[in-house]
Parts: C-alpha cells; structure tokens; sequence
C-alpha cells in the first residue's frame, strides 16, 4: 500500500469518525454533583443516566444515540453558570439542570441566549415566570404545589397558625412567598416565620422560636440535609405539632438522615417511588438494582425528563433544536404509551407541568403515600 493510498483510508476513517460523532444527540447535564447539592445532583445524574442507557439500547431517538456530558456545579451558581457558557459552546442540543434554583435562574440566562432547550428539576417560581420559552420542568413549580399543601393544613390540619422555617436562598425564599400567600388566603396566619441558612448544622434556635410561637403547624423547606437536622431538634425539643413539608421532608435521604425522628412528618410531594403506581414501582425496582440504594424524587427527575425529551424529539420528527422547544409547547405523554414518563404529563407554554401528586407521611421509617392528588386539568389522551 502506498504512502497515497494510506492518507486517504487515514482521511476517510476520521471522516467517518466525525460524521458517526455528528450522529449523536449531544446533550450537557449540570449537575449539583458535589457541595450541599451532592444528594440533590447524584440522584438527578444517575436517573438521567439510566434512561440514556434504556434508550440508546433500544436503539436511540429517531435513530440515533444520546451522548451526554455531565458537569458538577459544586453547587455553586457562579460555576453554574460557566458551565452553560460552556455547553452553549459546545453546541449541544440541549441542556439538563442545574437543580438547585439559585444556579438554574442564572445558568438558564446563558442557554436563553442560545436558544438552546434546558430542563430542570429546580422548583423556584420565578424559574418560569419570566418568560424563558426554552426552559422545562421535570417536577412543579412552587407556584402549583404550595397551594396542595397550604390546603392540607388549612382544611386537614383544621390549622389557624403556622411557623414557616425556611432556607435562605432562591429555593427557600420563593417556597416562603408562595407558601405564605396561599396560607393568607386560605384564612390562615403565619406567627413565625424563621429564615435559615444553606448547610446549617444547629437548629436548637430555629425549633425553639417555631415553638415558642405556639402555631397549630411547624411547616419546613430546607434542604434535604438541613430538614433531617430540623426534624431531629424538633423531636428532641419535645414539639407535638404536625410537621409539614413539600417534596423534600418526607424524601428518602431526609428519612435516612434523620432516623426515627422523620416518623409523622407529612409532605405534598410530585414525585415519589413509594406511589402506588405500576410504572413507578418498576422504576424503583430498576434503579436500586443498577445503583443499589433507593432513589428519591431527584432521581425520578432526572429519569423522566430524558423521557420527556424523548417523546418532544419523537414529536418534532426531527433531531432539531428550534423544533424541540416547539414540540415542548402543550406537549402531553401518556405513560401508556411511553411508559419512561412514568405518570401522564402535560406542559403548558411556560414550561410547567401538570400531572398526579401525592400527600406521603413517614411511618416506621418509611415513606406512605395517604392520597393520591389528581393533576389540575385533564389527562393526555
């Protein structure tokens, strides 16, 4: 063979090479993969991963396989948002989290920009409320699942008062406001509303002004660390009162964490593996058998919104970024007939959600799911 002939097998094998890398669906995930969003990142990380493994290994979307790049946030905004800067640079088709707020509200002005699709599992009202057309949910926005549990203690609880015990950021902060707003409106005053910081390690203060107000319901919206520490300093200072949460106080790392003392805790939450629900139960069965502990609402996140994204491609008919977010507006998957959604979902134009949820309390240091929530408009044909 020829020095020729040689430069041109070399040429028509990187050609190749390229053209199969083209072929893949590129997509960056950013992720709270170490700091105080380990747990929140790792789940997220490790859902998403699956679902690519399910998917490439039946053959892809349209044809093609997912490649994805995971980064870690370390849980801080600024690096967050580099790290958008960076997959917009890269060109990706789309973009998967941050998770926590703070760094999805910032990160997410980088992908805008691009007019590159992000989904998220960040949970702060203002994620979708200004306007972003490319950013997606995969769980409720605070300003749909506050409302579910302010309810519950106002007509439940028969609650008059409550004391709001908060973290200090963009999560805490807006699950304060919203939670707060529909308390007042249901007739019901908070008497403490006690603000926290983000890694607290003593609670003894916080617990002790929740109960010196003496409200008829302790509500708490912290990180899944923090609520474990909360939840041990109100056992410890003795209180009685119900102990109310969303989504985060009734998950399993907060059960694991906190021991006998998340026994009666009671949370709304979007997503649980506890729900009695065929294709959740599976999910679970699955998840514990690839990374061997139980995932908690972050890893079904992170599984589902690679199926969302799957279902909005599959729509578009075309592996396109324009088309994509395109697809996404009014998008409704039954779980029928694409089973990795995991429960019927619907997405308006803001990029919110609509599906079942669930009012879970822990029982013998498990998870029970006491009520099935029934999704605020009608289910996808």
């Amino acid at each position: 063979m020829d020095r020729t002939t040689r430069h041109w097998i070399a040429a028509a094998t990187l050609s190749l090479t390229a053209v199969a890398a083209h072929a893949q669906i590129r997509i960056a995930s950013l992720q709270e993969l170490s700091g105080t969003g380990a747990t929140v990142g790792t789940n997220f990380k490790n859902g998403m991963d699956l679902a690519i493994k399910e998917i490439n290994g039946a053959g892809g979307i349209l044809g093609k396989k997912i490649e994805v790049t995971h980064s870690d946030t370390q849980s801080n905004p600024g690096v967050a948002k580099g790290l958008a800067q960076k997959a917009v640079d890269d060109d990706v088709l789309a973009v998967f989290g941050p998770g926590f707020s703070g760094s999805m509200i910032v990160s997410m002005n980088e992908t805008k920009r691009a007019q590159i699709p992000n989904f998220t599992g960040a949970e702060a009202a203002a994620i979708t409320q200004q306007g972003n057309p490319y950013v997606y949910r995969s769980s409720f926005g605070q300003q749909t699942s506050m409302p579910k549990i302010a309810r519950y203690m106002a007509q439940n609880l028969k609650a008059k008062t409550v004391a709001v015990i908060y973290v200090n950021n963009d999560f805490g902060k807006g699950g304060r406001d919203m939670v707060t707003k529909s308390l007042s409106e249901m007739g019901v005053k908070v008497v403490a509303d006690i603000s926290t910081d983000a890694g607290k390690l003593d609670f003894a203060a916080p617990v002790l002004q929740a109960k010196q107000s003496n409200a008829d319901v302790i509500f708490v919206y912290t990180n899944e660390e923090e609520a474990a520490r909360a939840l041990r300093e109100l056992r410890k200072q003795g209180v009685t009162k119900p102990i109310v949460g969303e989504t985060v106080l009734t998950s399993q790392k907060v059960i694991e964490l906190a021991g006998d003392a998340a026994n009666g805790a009671i949370g709304h939450v979007g997503l649980t593996v506890d729900a009695p629900i065929p294709t959740m139960r599976a999910f679970r069965a699955k998840f514990e058998k690839e990374y061997k502990y139980i995932p908690d609402h972050n890893g079904i996140k992170g599984y589902t919104s690679v199926y969302v994204f799957k279902a909005a491609l599959e729509k578009a008919g075309k592996i396109d970024r324009a088309a994509l977010a395109k697809a996404m507006k009014g998008l409704s998957v039954s779980a029928a007939k694409e089973p990795g959604v995991l429960m019927d979902v619907t997405y308006d134009d803001k990029g919110d959600l609509d599906r079942e949820s669930f009012l879970t309390e822990v029982k013998n240091g498990k998870q029970e799911v006491k009520e099935v929530l029934p999704a605020l408009g009608k289910k996808p044909s």
